[in-house]
């Protein structure tokens, strides 16, 4: 197939032009040139601006468009107005945090979107990211009636993650000792590995299916507590978790999900980790061991400078300083 990716050179854009060339697709990239301009030699490049500069793309056709950087609806209803003739399929990776709101369990595709007062805003920040989003999905069905297909990830993961999230974890359970993990154990992570992502996308592309699907996983949730264990299996000095009352944390300043990531806690986030998603489970998505994308990551991880920080996670001074007022609390 003839795929168009927008985007394509960072995080989940080169794990879907990867897989789309190992698959032997015909792939061609239209961005700025920015960001990985080196990527990816052997494909076509349009070099161009969402924001203004689409010549590039007009007079072309291709089997698929995948949208992998659209967070700004008027944007992303330039793009799709001018490739709404010139292919078949138009695939918009959205989020799930376009929903309205997380305080139950199972969300479906079906259950209500985020909204703005002022649907001209366009800066995203925590509070309009997934109304924006919300708005970008309803453009690409206005501008595409019947070929478009949503996809809604939750949090991605894997090699490339631009955010550290995961990977704050993946290392920090590397370096071993004691370290910091906030209670319970018992809690839901839903995320899901870029790689079967794509795979994913790209199957759903081949069988020119629509509609919007979540998609997160695995099937069956992992807990924190599964998850954190089987990081520190790939330590080979020894690790032990300490697990820290999350009221404790709060307490402490600690903010959630960057100097904790992927810890969210409240009730008004008790559904962000139990999304439902048997409708792309029912369309062939499938996880690969969770052991798999750790040992993955840490591989890239380790390949990367050491001297960048991350940008997720305690410092190891705080971390040590949380875990002394837990051991005082505990005596």
């Amino acid at each position: 197939m003839d795929i168009l990716v927008l985007g394509g050179t960072k995080f989940v854009g080169r794990h879907i032009v990867r897989t789309a060339l190992d698959q032997k697709h015909q792939v061609t990239l239209f961005n700025r040139g920015q960001t990985n301009p080196d990527l990816f030699p052997e494909v076509e490049k349009l070099v161009g601006d969402r924001d203004g500069d689409l010549a590039p793309l007009r007079g072309r056709t291709w089997d698929a468009v995948i949208d992998t950087c659209g967070y700004v609806p008027r944007i992303v209803r330039n793009s799709a107005r001018v490739l709404s003739n010139q292919t078949d399929l138009y695939v918009f990776i959205s989020t799930i945090s376009v929903f309205a709101s997380f305080e139950k369990e199972g969300l479906s595709e079906d259950d209500l979107v985020g909204s703005l007062a002022d649907e001209t805003v366009e800066e995203i920040t925590s509070d309009t990211y997934g109304p924006l989003k919300a708005l970008c999905e309803a453009a690409t069905q206005d501008e595409i009636p019947g070929k478009s297909l949503i996809i809604r990830p939750g949090l991605i993961v894997g090699p490339h993650d631009p955010t550290d999230r995961f990977t704050y974890w993946i290392r920090r359970c590397a370096q071993g000792g004691d370290i910091l993990a906030p209670a319970p154990p018992d809690q839901n992570m839903q995320f899901i590995d870029a790689r079967d992502l794509t795979s994913w996308t790209l199957d759903m592309i081949e069988a020119g299916l629509t509609g919007i699907f979540n998609t997160t996983g695995p099937e069956n949730p992992h807990t924190l507590g599964k998850l954190l264990q089987t990081c520190c299996e790939f330590n080979e000095e020894g690790a032990r978790l300490i697990w820290v009352d999350g009221a404790t944390l709060l307490d402490a300043g600690i903010d959630p999900w960057s100097q904790v990531p992927m810890w969210l806690p409240g009730p008004e986030n008790v559904g962000l980790m139990a999304i439902d998603c048997t409708r792309a489970i029912n369309a062939g998505l499938r996880f690969r061991p969770l052991g798999t994308t750790i040992r993955d990551t840490l591989n890239w991880d380790r390949a990367r400078d050491p001297s960048v920080p991350m940008k997720a996670g305690l410092e190891p001074s705080r971390e040590a300083e949380l875990l002394e007022l837990h051991r005082k609390q505990a005596q």
